[in-house]
């Protein structure tokens, strides 16, 4: 195991069109009429897990803990995120709860006001560690969070996971369960061979402890590049099979959230489908990603990156008052760069260098 203080994959240039070098105002529109307001920030490429869709067991490659960004650039960044329109800022990794400052990157960030009020704080987190640490989270100002859970199963858990921590997951769900953060969300992979006979078993299991089940085609961003997309169950598959248990009604006004929702039997339970792959919704997607070595992606399929870390570290860095302009212009820049959509089908299309865990969910 190494850690590597580069970036791996393209970085584009800091410079761009001078229109769109508007310093702190107006919003974050590119090219085609989207509007961002959610930023993912990944604050660290580990995880507790071992996902064998995600990474290899042995021998990756983690970030340099010198390249990760610190809570005050994290921020800075933030900051002036949030005064050109960004309103939801999600807290990714990896897993972001091995970040020893996690509470106090919460607090911070839950503190920064938009031009409509307070920001959103969420996370996206595998729930290991969740039980201990909620509380002191949903002090510091968390307001939603998802959970990841591939299978209920014990010993697929294990085999999945190469980690037997299913306990710890279920302590986290638990625990998230009785608090007040809602919707609770539970996210899962659906799989061919590992999982795809358990979708009915995920929804139950979700509908028990109050949450939304989300299932989530497989996509091509593992970090060995071993995707297969005939290993990948899709959207019309897993309607089908939840369709054989319940009845499933869609629910109107999805807007540019990533899951198309259904309710089942007439409600009030709900399950989601994010189909990035066969029913991409590139064309109402309002994101943007931080990674945790500071690189700005406009897409997780993007092949270019935009280096944040020069403006915040470099020799010719401004004064820590006099960088939210550039960092506004740097946003710009990402946004302006963003293509119509992410050309999974396309014969050209190529997967990014990084794997999930070093992009951010």
């Amino acid at each position: 195991m190494t850690a590597v203080p580069v970036v791996i994959g393209m970085r584009a240039p800091r410079t761009e069109p001078a229109s769109h070098a508007a310093g702190l105002t107006g919003g974050l529109v590119d090219t085609h009429g989207r509007v961002h307001r959610d930023l993912r920030i990944s604050l660290t490429d580990r995880c507790s897990l071992r996902c064998t869709y995600c990474m290899p067991e042995q021998g990756n490659e983690w970030l340099a803990r010198t390249s990760i960004l610190s809570t005050d650039e994290i921020v800075e960044v933030a900051e002036v995120a949030a005064a050109l329109g960004i309103r939801t800022f999600r807290l990714t990794g990896g897993e972001p709860l091995l970040r020893t400052d996690i509470v106090d990157v919460v607090r911070r960030i839950a503190r920064i006001e938009g031009e409509e009020g307070p920001v959103e704080v969420a996370m996206t987190t595998n729930g290991i560690s969740l039980a201990q640490k909620l509380p002191a989270l949903i002090d510091a100002g968390l307001t939603r969070l998802n959970i990841s859970i591939d299978t209920v199963d014990r010993q697929r858990f294990a085999d999945l996971t190469r980690r037997d921590r299913l306990d710890d997951v279920f302590a986290g769900i638990e625990a998230a369960a009785a608090s007040s953060l809602r919707p609770l969300k539970l996210n899962a992979v659906a799989m061919r061979g590992v999982n795809d006979d358990e979708l009915v078993d995920l929804v139950e299991f979700a509908m028990g402890v109050g949450a939304q089940l989300r299932f989530i085609e497989q996509m091509p961003l593992d970090a060995g590049h071993t995707w297969d997309r005939a290993s990948m169950v899709t959207r019309e598959e897993i309607l089908a099979s939840l369709g054989e248990r319940w009845h499933l009604e869609p629910v109107e006004g999805r807007g540019g959230a990533p899951a198309e929702k259904w309710r089942i039997d007439g409600g009030p339970h709900e399950v989601g489908v994010i189909a990035s792959v066969t029913a991409p919704f590139c064309g109402a997607c309002d994101r943007l990603r931080l990674t945790a070595d500071g690189q700005l992606r406009n897409c997780l399929f993007s092949l270019a990156e935009y280096d944040l870390t020069g403006l915040l570290r470099g020799e010719s860095a401004s004064a820590p008052g006099q960088r939210a302009d550039e960092i506004a212009a740097l946003l710009r820049s990402c946004v302006h760069g963003k293509l119509p959509g992410h050309a999974i089908d396309d014969p050209s299309f190529l997967q990014p260098a990084r794997g999930m865990n070093a992009i951010g969910g």
